[in-house]
Order: structure tokens, then C-alpha cells, then sequence
């Protein structure tokens, strides 16, 4: 996962005079920007990923849209989108200051969710252009992304990358250009594949693990195993291996004199703070007040 402060060359808009981004997030399968611009207008496209902006401004904003030989006029109000595929002019012009959450999918990626995850031929389901859609659970989602463009410390890429494997998912049933169903698996993982995963995330506590590496053990699609994880374990992977690093925090805590950046790192932790911020949401206290504790 990496950080950039940089707008990158398919951000929006290139023809406004002033334009404001902030802090960007970016895996393998999602990148997020918040981008904040004056009154203006612009040109956006992507040829190799599919785009969803979310409105975020407090008062509706009016729009003019154009994309795919469509033309819409409208206010915007908090939580509406648009959906632009991968290789699709757009231009939009805006009266107001423009608040707004963009998330990019690359083309790869949903080709593979359709194909593995729904199985759909990939080349045939992709996204349909549209205009200032509602839809909760897309908007559930852009919240917990929104969130993670505004943390200080990140959740990592298992984290985003779950949830790029739900976005698009709901993409693909809700703006698909065909109708599709989610799979519904029951009873979870089997036994000796739960082992694989878990000794797994042992071994590798201290590396950014990603969902595809566990999904990959087990041949599964990444959509595929973070739900039969959860119906094993009950909860979900990201959550595991939070859970994972802080029982081995705390043992290194107990059992050694080590410095807490050190335990940080050997747990999966990318800072002193990092480590402290994940730490007092699950023990209540610091990583330092727990070990002075003399239980």
C-alpha cells in the first residue's frame, strides 16, 4: 500500500484553476482520493480503471454531467454518485465547491470479481455509465474509505482490500450491464484449510499480509474467502490478524524488555502510535501502561 500526496494524471478535473487533494490510499485492486476543487468545470478519463465519486458536500450541488453521448443536469446532495466505466470521456461542471470521495477500481480487477467471484464471463458484465444514483451499502462503504484516507495510520491493505472486494461486488450487481446474484456459501472453511490460513498468518505477522495471499492459498476468490472466513471464525480476516498482532504485542510486552517501536514492528505494526492506537481500542490502556501492570 502506498501513500502520495501527488494528484494523479487521471484525477479530476484537469481544467479547473485551483484544485485541492488530499492524502490518497492505493493497493493492487483500489485507489481512493478526496478531492476538494472551487467552481469549475473538467475532463476525466480512465482507460484502465472504473471510477465511482461520491458526493460528500453538506448542501446539494448542482451538476452538469456528460459521459457516453448522455447529458444530466441536477443537485448533488451527500452520498450521491456517479459511475464512470474504464475508458469513458467525462465532463463535468460545477457551481460551488466540489467535495468529493474518488474511488477507482482497475479494469483487471472487476474482470475478476465477475469471473471468479460471480461467475460471469468478464469481457461481457462490466459497468454501466450513470448518473447520480443512490445506493447504501456502496455508501456504507465509501464512509469506511473516507475514513481511511483521513487516519493518520491506516488500516493496511488486507482492510482495503477487503473492501474493494465488496465494492466490487455491489458494482457489478448494481451497475452491471447484466443482472447477477452473489453466491451464498454456507458452513465455512473446512478444517484442515481454517489450519492453513491461521498458521499462515502466524508466520507472517510482521508483513502487510493481503487478502489475496490467504484467498490464494485455498485457490478461492478473494469475495469467496473473506465470507467463509468469517462464517469460520467469526470475524473477518482483517480483523483476525488486528487480534493476532495484539496477543503477540502482548506477550512481547510481558516477556521481554524490549522498546515498544521494536515490538511494534515485529508485530505488523507500522509505528510506536500505530501499535498504541490498535492497543487501546481493543485493552482500554497504552501498550507502556500494560506492561507495567503486575498481573
Amino acid at each position: 500500500m502506498t501513500l502520495a500526496r501527488s494528484q494523479p494524471t487521471d484525477s479530476f478535473p484537469e481544467d479547473s484553476d485551483s484544485s485541492e487533494s488530499t492524502l490518497a490510499l492505493e493497493t493492487e485492486t483500489i485507489q481512493i482520493e478526496h478531492l476538494q476543487f472551487p467552481a469549475g468545470e473538467g475532463n476525466f478519463q480512465s482507460e484502465m480503471a472504473h471510477t465511482l465519486f461520491v458526493n460528500l458536500t453538506s448542501r446539494p450541488l448542482h451538476y452538469l454531467q456528460k459521459q457516453d453521448g448522455k447529458t444530466h443536469t441536477g443537485l448533488y446532495s451527500h452520498g450521491d454518485m456517479l459511475v464512470t466505466p474504464a475508458n469513458t470521456p467525462l465532463f463535468v461542471r460545477w457551481e460551488g465547491n466540489e467535495n468529493c470521495l474518488q474511488i477507482q477500481l482497475p479494469a483487471l480487477f472487476l474482470k475478476q470479481i465477475a469471473e471468479e467471484t460471480l461467475g460471469k464471463n468478464g469481457d461481457r458484465l462490466t459497468l454501466v455509465p450513470t448518473f447520480q444514483s443512490r445506493n447504501h451499502q456502496l455508501e456504507a462503504i465509501a464512509t469506511l474509505l473516507m475514513a481511511e484516507v483521513r487516519q493518520h495510520q491506516p488500516n493496511g491493505a488486507l482492510y482495503l482490500d477487503s473492501l474493494a472486494n465488496v465494492l466490487a461486488v455491489q458494482l457489478l450487481r448494481h451497475y452491471g450491464t447484466t443482472s447477477t446474484q452473489v453466491p451464498s456459501y454456507e458452513g465455512g472453511l473446512p478444517t484442515y484449510q481454517l489450519n492453513r490460513v491461521l498458521d499462515c498468518v502466524d508466520s507472517r505477522l510482521a508483513e502487510d499480509i493481503k487478502l489475496a495471499d490467504l484467498a490464494g492459498l485455498l485457490g478461492m476468490s478473494q469475495f469467496h474467502f473473506g465470507r467463509m472466513f468469517k462464517q469460520s471464525m467469526g470475524i473477518s480476516p482483517h480483523q483476525y490478524v488486528i487480534q493476532q498482532r495484539i496477543e503477540r504485542a502482548k506477550r512481547l510486552l510481558k516477556n521481554s524488555d524490549r522498546a515498544i517501536i521494536d515490538i511494534a514492528l515485529e508485530c505488523g505494526f507500522t509505528s510506536h502510535s500505530h501499535l498504541s492506537k490498535q492497543f487501546r481500542k481493543v485493552m482500554g490502556m497504552t501498550p507502556r501502561n500494560f506492561r507495567a501492570q503486575k498481573i
